[in-house]
């Protein structure tokens, strides 16, 4: 088994789906004081499946992020990443090598390693893990989670992060559809609302930088009617300056809908190589009426399949339609789309520093 790396700058990370596995992503982390590392990963097969052949190897690229908790410690974090997707009686092997193999790579001060997995989560491949509806209960306790992905490692040494950082449900769209049957997938209360909004007048249109003080407003409106957890506007202007506007790195369009001149809602659709992603949404809570967001998405998910890509990430929802969850009413509006719902294996850590790396986790409850 081989698990070999090689520095590279970020700017040469080639074009991916992934959109945070991308140099655009490091460039936007950059500014919120991340340190972004490139590298390039070859493997050998039979590290991603016990039936390959160890001869053969695979290369890919790594974009990992360097955050310094104090000046003396740091930790590594591999946003949605690595790409390479073993099958799941390796991921443990396989995370366990790749750790030790970046070890010399990162600071000597580095507690951790921090993989926010987007490979398929295992126990959403289990019919035991499902209610009689169809709705996923989740992954079992941690402590049963880390009993599987460490078998076969040698120092089992992979642990369940106390929390994700990216969505770790969320539901894609497949774009090689048709329009027609785009809107015949959408559920009947979604499909009406979309045509409501175009007869009501609503008008979607691309804007620029001069627009983001527009943007902002809606957003923080947002922010705030959702008690969620403010970014300032320079946050959102370094999205939307650090794109690449081409189709061999990553293109950010500013959409906003508006009625008689009224911004009613607001998103973010980034494309990158065959995928756009519904990146952030904002909208007004007056005018509901008009159902300027249905037409706003609506409208983006047109962009992105004229652009050529063929899958749509609503990036983020519930992990089911539990009344509970603090996403149900945005996992209703997003399922009303038509997508397939899909789970991820969300983040995982791999300390390099036992006795630190507890004093990190503790603070982070």
């Amino acid at each position: 088994m081989i698990c070999q790396l090689e520095t590279k700058e970020i700017e040469e990370l080639q074009p991916t789906h992934i959109l945070p596995q991308t140099h655009f992503w490091g460039r936007i982390k950059q500014n919120q004081g991340f340190i972004p590392q490139g590298f390039e990963l070859t493997v050998s097969k039979d590290l991603l499946s016990q039936t390959a052949d160890p001869l053969k190897k695979i290369d890919d690229d790594l974009l990992v992020l360097i955050k310094y908790i104090d000046q003396n410690h740091s930790y590594a974090y591999v946003p949605y990443g690595p790409k390479l997707e073993p099958s799941f009686e390796n991921q443990g092997l396989f995370l366990e090598e790749l750790s030790e193999s970046i070890r010399p790579y990162l600071p000597e001060d580095c507690l951790f390693i921090r993989y926010d997995l987007m490979w398929k989560n295992q126990w959403a491949a289990e019919e035991e893990y499902f209610d009689h509806s169809g709705n996923w209960l989740g992954a079992p306790p941690s402590h049963t989670q880390e009993y599987r992905v460490n078998f076969q490692t040698a120092n089992w040494n992979l642990k369940k992060s106390l929390g994700d950082v990216l969505p770790k449900n969320t539901f894609f769209l497949d774009l090689s559809l048709n329009e027609q049957e785009l809107l015949h997938n959408m559920r009947y209360n979604t499909r009406y609302n979309v045509r409501k909004a175009q007869r009501n007048g609503i008008r979607v249109r691309e804007y620029g930088m001069e627009h983001m003080s527009d943007w902002y407003k809606l957003y923080l409106e947002t922010a705030l009617r959702h008690n969620m957890p403010l970014q300032n506007q320079e946050f959102f202007s370094a999205i939307l300056a650090n794109h690449d506007n081409n189709k061999k790195g990553v293109t950010v369009k500013m959409l906003m809908a508006d009625f008689d001149g009224q911004f009613l809602s607001s998103m973010f659709l980034v494309l990158s190589k065959t995928r756009g992603t519904y990146l952030y949404g904002a909208s007004s809570s007056s005018k509901n009426h008009l159902m300027a967001s249905y037409a706003l998405q609506w409208e983006s998910i047109k962009i992105a399949k004229k652009w050529g890509c063929t899958e749509y990430d609503m990036f983020g929802s519930a992990p089911n339609l539990s009344q509970t969850h603090p996403l149900h009413g945005v996992h209703v509006y997003k399922k009303g789309f038509g997508g397939n719902l899909f789970h991820r294996m969300g983040c995982w850590d791999y300390p390099y520093n036992h006795q630190l790396y507890d004093i990190y986790k503790y603070q982070e409850v």
